[in-house]
């Protein structure tokens, strides 16, 4: 989108983490965890570390494609994958990594990972 970038035409780094959070939010869907069961168990998975590197930038009128995956899983947090790809030529954009726990609210406090989630 036009809002997306810059006065060359260039795509904002902030642009690329609203795209990422957009597949998050659809990959939690995907665990179980979409947006009316969080309101109802009041459970949400935080984000506390984001990891990006910046490859190649996107432009204007770029149709890009963005795949999530879980990544790695620990006792109180995990880590999801995610890669931005322009899709015209396949060529990688980004590459991020975010770490994310569990957190019951409003207590604010953290969970451990379902067991289901393992497998």
């Amino acid at each position: 989108m036009f809002f997306d970038t810059d006065i060359g035409g260039v795509v904002h780094n902030l642009a690329y983490l609203r795209m990422i959070e957009t597949c998050r939010t659809k990959l939690a869907g995907k665990m179980g965890m979409d947006l009316k069961s969080m309101a109802e168990t009041k459970v949400f998975p935080v984000v506390v570390r984001t990891e990006i590197d910046y490859k190649r930038p996107a432009t204007l009128g770029d149709a890009l494609l963005i795949r999530g995956r879980l990544d790695e899983m620990q006792r109180a947090r995990f880590w999801c994958a995610f890669e931005i790809r322009r899709e015209s030529d396949d060529a990688l954009l980004i590459t991020c990594r975010q770490a994310l726990a569990l957190v019951q609210m409003p207590e604010g406090r953290p969970m451990r990972m379902p067991k289901e989630w393992q497998e």
